[in-house]
Parts: C-alpha cells; structure tokens; sequence
C-alpha cells in the first residue's frame, strides 16, 4: 500500500458514525475497518480505519473530529502517510474483518426472516 492509512478513535457507535460521515463526505477514502474496544476512557471505543491519498486522508481525519466532538468524544487519531509495506498484512487483515462482519449481519437477517415466516 503506497496510500495513507487514517485511524479516528471515538467514544461510542455514534460519535464514530458521525466522524465517519464527515470524513466520507470531505474527501476520496476507503473504510478498511473498525474495531470496538471496551475500556477506552471508561467507556466503548470505536476506531475507525480509513484509507486513501495522503492529502485525502489527512483532510477526512480532520474532518471526522470536528464532527466526531460535536457529537460526542475523539478519543485520538492518526494519519500514517505511505506505510510499510508489513503494514499491508494488517490492512488485509481490517479489510477481511469487515466483510466477514457483513457477511455475518447477512446471514443474521435471513435467519429472522425464515423464523419470522414459520410464526405465520
């Protein structure tokens, strides 16, 4: 990867969501993942993974906090411009979690549909 890698640190699903809107709308990246962390700042943390130009990333970071501490807490963020190479396989690995989270979610709502239509 030759791109930028942006992390933003929020308290809670929300705050996330909010940062991860403005960061989206304000420049050309890539949600490569996101991890939930229990503990962070007494709280629930979620770190959004991002990626993109250098330039791009830089500008949706600073746009995910500024929308992130409206609405709730930035805990930290990061920009790593033009990674490691070994930072790829960590990049692979975001990226693979979050389809298999999606695939999960996918299989969740046809298993309710199916129960849902054995109650008629």
């Amino acid at each position: 990867m030759r791109k930028a890698l942006g992390m933003i640190e929020a308290v809670g699903l929300t705050t996330a969501i909010a940062a991860l809107d403005a960061a989206s709308k304000a420049a050309d990246i890539t949600l490569v993942g996101y991890d939930k962390v229990i503990g962070v700042a007494k709280s629930v943390s979620v770190t959004i993974h991002i990626a993109g130009e250098v330039a791009a990333v830089n500008a949706a970071i600073e746009a995910g906090i500024e929308a992130g501490n409206k609405v709730g807490t930035i805990v930290s963020s990061k920009t790593i411009a033009r990674p490691h190479e070994e930072i790829d396989f960590l990049i692979n690995e975001f990226k693979s979690n979050l389809k298999e989270k999606k695939s999960k979610k996918e299989v969740n709502k046809i298993s309710k549909k199916k129960e849902g239509s054995k109650e008629e």
